[in-house]
């Protein structure tokens, strides 16, 4: 049995075209994989805060931290520990002003942690989280896929490779702004994908 985790981070609930690329996604691999096990994590309605002095002090080793530090390190140590605990790993991510969200950005912050999800080596940064796959379900309402303005494609690369996560596979649905017909376009495209992948 494998465990899915589902992070979701579009501000727009059910009228988010990532929301519902990603629904698609765990339908179809429930129905292929009903044993699996499933974990949505939607970080707009779970919010993670934006890191800040205080709370990167209470990442860091003291043994004397406030009540709010200690509250902060047990929400990232929760988070890594999830994270570990999944073998896949479903991203919806959609595009905000050529890159992704500042609630993925904060769990981003929360879970990149010296020692827990990568360390650092005379050889560089080695990641801690392997033996995961990763999938990017990324909306976007222009065409910027292979393009200098499509920055979240390298950027995600790169975050999931420095924790550890070298296997990683993007979805697109593009044009999502472009009128009725491309967003019908652009989800019957993604759904072909997530088809493959799962079949």
């Amino acid at each position: 049995m494998s465990k899915i985790l589902l992070l979701k981070s579009s501000i727009l609930a059910d009228y988010s075209q990532s929301n519902k690329m990603a629904d698609y996604f765990i339908q179809q691999w429930q129905e292929k994989y009903p044993a699996d096990a499933v974990t949505v994590r939607d970080l707009v309605n779970q919010p993670v805060p934006a890191i800040d002095s205080e709370i990167l002090a209470a990442f860091g080793p003291s043994d004397t931290k406030t009540e709010q530090q200690q509250a902060h390190l047990d929400l990232s140590n929760a988070l890594i520990e999830e994270i570990k605990a999944h073998d896949t790993i479903v991203i919806a991510a959609p595009m905000y002003n050529f890159t992704i969200s500042s609630h993925l950005k904060h769990y981003f912050d929360f879970i990149a942690r010296s020692g827990h999800t990568f360390k650092y080596t005379e050889q560089g940064s080695v990641g801690l989280l392997k033996d995961k796959r990763a999938y990017v379900l990324t909306s976007r309402g222009g065409i910027y896929k292979d393009t200098p303005a499509d920055t979240m494609v390298p950027y995600l690369t790169l975050f999931l490779n420095f924790i550890g996560i070298s296997d990683i596979e993007f979805i697109f649905a593009e044009g999502t702004a472009l009128g009725p017909d491309s967003v019908l376009q652009a989800h019957q495209q993604a759904q072909e994908h997530i088809n493959n992948i799962i079949n």
